[in-house]
């Protein structure tokens, strides 16, 4: 379904669902909320980043302070191959730094602000399965 029959059927909606409406200009209103594709693509990453039990542990072990790749290993109860994939994809994501000692690489949360990820997560009532 192109993305034109798709508009012209939520058109058609908004018309059946309110008596009066300008369309026009409510499609112009709505089409106004829509966020820039750069801020989405961020998103998308941050939240993709986070979106795995392995990552949330890193994050959640770099809380209280910097950390080696071989300390995270320990933490994460996994091999060096992948505590380095997800080491990367936080980085990649922005979510966390590093630095080069000798041949040892540390990891430390970017911005704190992360934490505030964690926490909201952590706070959302999450339903259980059924």
């Amino acid at each position: 379904m192109s993305s034109d029959n798709s508009l012209e059927e939520a058109c058609c909606a908004l018309e059946s669902l309110y008596d009066d409406i300008d369309v026009d200009e409510t499609v112009t209103a709505l089409t106004e909320r829509r966020r820039d594709g750069s801020t989405i693509d961020g998103q998308t990453t941050v939240f993709g980043a986070l979106a795995n039990e392995h990552r949330v542990r890193a994050l959640e072990a770099l809380r209280e302070g910097e950390l080696c790749a071989c300390e995270l290993q320990i933490v994460l109860e996994a091999p060096q191959s992948t505590v380095a994939t997800h080491l990367r994809t936080l980085r990649d994501a922005g979510l966390v730094k590093t630095r080069k000692k000798g041949k040892w690489t540390y990891y430390r949360v970017a911005d704190t602000a992360v934490f505030d990820l964690l926490d909201l997560g952590a706070a959302v009532d999450v339903p259980e399965s059924e």
